[in-house]
């Protein structure tokens, strides 16, 4: 199974919806809310979204190395091979 690993907004609609998704489809998945971290996990979040070629836009989606900045179930099944 790949891993799955979200930043994510505790009030963000769109990042709500991202948790549900792989919430429903059984897909363990590991995720930070960036307004609720510490400092240093802000700065690490930050420089893992500018590695992979982003601005700080949530929900950011990472299924092993491959990236999807937003909301978008398509892609995330796609990646996931679903």
């Amino acid at each position: 199974m790949k891993k799955v690993v979200l930043y994510t907004l505790s009030t963000c609609p769109w990042c709500m919806r991202a948790k549900k998704y792989f919430r429903e489809r059984d897909i363990p998945y590991e995720y930070t809310d960036y307004d609720k971290a510490d400092d240093d996990t802000k700065k690490a979040i930050k420089d893992d979204c500018l590695a992979h070629g982003s601005e700080m836009s949530f929900p950011f989606v990472k299924v092993d190395e491959d990236v999807v900045v937003g909301y978008n179930p398509a892609k995330y099944s796609k990646l996931l091979k679903l």
